[in-house]
């Protein structure tokens, strides 16, 4: 039997990437987005339906939840990765922005859980593929806002796992670095759009100095579709790994989130001095 997946952010990078992969490997994929302009063309291929879904609209979730049990009967597997990255310092990030941060990246994961899990539960099978980084892990002068928000992720992701493994049902992280994809240019226009206080100068530092060398596009970047095979590997094994570190960076903190935070805090300092 064909096996259902529901991806979210499908509009470009890796939810694209996805989507593409899963449909390499003969899965029925539902690829969902804001704009279902930016998906049209995934709608061109035979296996591929598309719907507008934003995920933080509780009647999107529910409308397209529905609508795949009513043509699929079945959702195999949930693939959550639409989300941004609001930087600043956390003096400058306005509390809405916070607010904002945390109904895409958090509370929209939970909000798809939440409705496919009932169906999940019921054929005791199923796979929830939830995309953070390898910020969710260890944090970073600028970036507390969005770390906070993968670190929400990945502790819900932990606790999820175990409370849904009796029903057969997978739980894993995907945990890129930095990858080649138009999510830096979000970035940069939420790091703009701040008002700033004239006291983070070194954050400031490090984000024109990442943006000079190319930002996500560097040398320590990966690509989208190399996420995508991890993505694809987690939904499709019978015992994925909970987590899929990807990349060096992704590598990086996973050393450095066990590291006494005394060596972690002087090796900022020291970064800060060439800024």
């Amino acid at each position: 039997m064909t096996r259902t997946v529901l991806i979210t952010g499908c509009s470009s990078g890796i939810g694209r990437a996805s989507a593409e992969a899963f449909l390499d490997e003969e899965w029925t994929v539902y690829a969902t987005a804001r704009n279902p302009a930016d998906i049209e063309t995934l709608g061109e291929h035979d296996d591929c339906r598309i719907a507008t879904l934003d995920v933080t609209d509780e009647g999107d979730v529910e409308r397209v939840v529905d609508r795949i049990l009513d043509e699929e009967g079945r959702i195999d597997a949930l693939v959550n990765n639409a989300g941004y990255a609001q930087l600043g310092p956390v003096e400058e990030v306005p509390t809405d922005a916070v607010a904002d941060q945390f109904d895409v990246n958090v509370y929209g994961p939970h909000r798809l859980i939440r409705e496919v899990l009932p169906a999940m539960r019921r054929r005791e099978d199923g796979a929830i593929v939830n995309v953070s980084s390898a910020v969710g892990r260890m944090s970073f002068p600028g970036g507390g806002v969005y770390a906070g928000s993968k670190y929400a992720l990945e502790a819900m992701s932990d606790a999820l796992r175990n409370e849904v493994r009796e029903y057969g049902i997978s739980v894993s992280l995907v945990e890129p670095g930095p990858v080649d994809t138009g999510f830096d240019e979000r970035a940069e226009s939420e790091v703009e759009g701040l008002e700033r206080t004239g006291a983070y100068d070194f954050f400031h530092g490090l984000f024109e100095d990442y943006d000079a060398v190319g930002g996500g596009g560097g040398f320590l970047s990966v690509t989208p579709e190399r996420v995508a095979e991890d993505v694809v590997d987690a939904a499709s094994s019978t015992k994925p790994p909970a987590r899929y570190p990807v990349g060096p960076m992704a590598t990086v903190a996973e050393v450095g989130r066990l590291l006494p935070a005394r060596v972690v805090d002087a090796l900022w300092g020291l970064a800060a001095k060439f800024t």
